[in-house]
This record gives structure tokens, C-alpha cells and sequence, in this order.
């Protein structure tokens, strides 16, 4: 499939101003997973650029496209706080890449001189729990785990007060994502949320939903329900390397507000960047 770049590029067959040009720049934008709220404002936007500045060249037109879509994107760092322990709560649904995730996250962290502990609280699945096991034995570090089944809450307490005799800097916590049964997950995640809040220092908790890049538009819904059920700090955007979209990612920054911190770019552990504005347009937005 081509990307966007390309495809933005062979539309600088039809002039700027033909109501053809941006019927087929919609269509575009759509099928790269902007979303019609971001098409539709980027479409009034360059419509009124054009009108206003001519943008008849095409590296004029696309330098003022790149300089929109950056004004939507958020990007904030992800650290643990200093002097207190942090845990940063991972969310996303079922076979987004969570627990490859924190696995990466755990080693970025840990060559950085950070003491973490790994909590194994989506207990809803047996594989998350030995998936998680397993990583933390390839790391060398400790894994709170109960049996599949046990509440979440408690694996979570138990982390918590593990780590703080362990002398840890940050836990990374898993969770279950069963999206098909929602009111059961928010109120399990309200119940987590709650038990770290009475815990865990404010300005060391961090809730990350990770989302997965080939998902497209229903990354944006996916974020909007954790949003709703226990609300969302930062994304990290998971299995960008096999797309050529990730135009979702627009969307979420625009209509959540929410920022992104890093980009899975692999199935390394080293495979994991800051989130990088202009990295990513160049990356959206390239012609190959």
C-alpha cells in the first residue's frame, strides 16, 4: 500500500485550487487514519492557506500540510520522578504489544541506573502472567505475581510494598484490556487506581496506554475508554514499523489532548525511541 507522503505527492497531478484536488485529498487523509474531525480541519485549513498564500508549489503546499498536522502533535517525556518511587500503570487492550512494552521500558530504565520491579497484574490471562515472568527472568528482575484469577488490586498493593523494601525506583504494572466487557474494567481499573493513589506519591504516578499503530481509528476509540475509566498521562505507540500509517496517532494528540512519549520500532528491546515530532513526520509523511 502506498504511503501518504507518496500518494500526497502523485495529487500534484490535479491544480490546488480544483475542488477535485481536495475532494481526493480527503480521501486520503481518511484512508491514513487522520479521522474526519482532523481531515475535515486540515481541509479548511489548507483550503484558506491556499486561498490566502497561493500554495500553487507543491513543497509549499506540503510544508504548510507538515506544519499543520505538527501543530496537533504532543510529545512529553516519560521518567520516574526523582526522591520518590514511581509506578507507571501500562494499559491497552489484548495484543496490543503491553507486556513487550514493558519489557522495553524496563530496560531503557534500568540502564539508566533505575531499580524497577515488575507487577503482573493482568490476572485475567495466565500468558500475560508467565509472558511477564519470563521477561523479567531474561532482565534479572523481580516479578509480583499472583495466580491467574486473584485480584489485581492486591498484586498491585503487594508490588508496591515490595518494591519500597526492595528499595525500588519504579514499578511497571500490567493490566488486562477486555474491552468487550467494559463496566467490568473500569471498575477494576478504578479499584487499582485508587489503591496507588493512597500509596504512590502523585508526582510519581503515570498512567500509559499503549496502542498499537495498524489498528488504525479504533486506537483512537481504545483510548478514549481507558481515557473514560481511569484516565490517560501518555500513549506509546506500538508496532509502528510495519505500518506506513499511524496517522491515528494525529487524532489522539488533537481530540484527547493526549501526548506521546515513545515509539515502538521493533521487537528488539532496544527498540523503543522518545517520541520525536518532526522524526515521525518525516517518517508519515515520506515519498518512499
Amino acid at each position: 500500500m502506498k504511503g501518504l507522503g507518496l500518494r500526497l505527492r502523485e495529487l500534484f497531478r490535479l491544480p490546488v485550487r480544483d475542488e477535485e484536488f481536495f475532494d481526493s485529498l480527503s480521501d486520503i487523509l481518511i484512508e491514513a487514519d487522520l479521522g474526519p474531525a482532523v481531515t475535515e480541519e486540515l481541509l479548511g485549513e489548507l483550503k484558506s492557506a491556499a486561498r490566502r498564500e497561493g500554495l500553487r508549489d507543491r513543497d509549499a503546499f506540503l510544508s504548510a500540510f507538515r506544519d499543520l498536522l505538527a501543530g496537533y502533535l504532543r510529545a512529553e517525556p516519560l521518567a520516574p520522578a526523582s526522591g520518590v518511587l514511581s509506578l507507571f500503570l501500562v494499559l491497552g487492550v489484548n495484543g496490543v504489544g503491553k507486556t513487550t512494552t514493558i519489557a522495553k521500558l524496563a530496560g531503557r530504565f534500568r540502564s539508566e541506573g533505575r531499580k524497577v520491579l515488575l507487577a503482573a497484574a493482568d490476572t485475567f490471562r495466565a500468558a500475560a502472567i508467565e509472558q511477564l515472568s519470563l521477561w523479567g527472568q531474561r532482565l534479572g528482575l523481580p516479578v509480583i505475581r499472583q495466580e491467574q484469577g486473584a485480584d489485581p488490586g492486591a498484586v498491585i498493593f503487594d508490588a508496591i510494598a515490595s518494591a519500597r523494601s526492595r528499595g525500588a525506583d519504579l514499578v511497571l504494572a500490567d493490566t488486562a484490556g477486555r474491552l468487550h466487557n467494559k463496566a467490568h474494567l473500569m471498575k477494576e481499573l478504578a479499584k487499582i487506581d485508587k489503591i496507588i493513589r493512597s500509596r504512590v506519591e502523585p508526582q510519581g504516578y503515570r498512567k500509559v496506554l499503549v496502542i498499537d499503530a495498524t489498528t488504525g481509528q479504533n486506537a483512537l476509540r481504545q483510548a478514549e475508554v481507558f481515557q473514560e475509566a481511569v484516565g490517560v498521562d501518555s500513549v506509546i505507540l506500538a508496532k509502528y514499523d510495519s505500518t506506513a500509517k499511524g496517522g491515528m496517532v494525529v487524532s489522539i494528540c488533537r481530540d484527547l489532548k493526549l501526548p506521546v512519549s515513545f515509539v515502538g520500532t521493533g521487537e528488539k528491546l532496544g527498540d523503543l525511541e522518545a517520541f520525536d515530532r518532526a522524526r515521525f513526520l518525516d517518517s508519515l509523511l515520506s515519498p518512499s
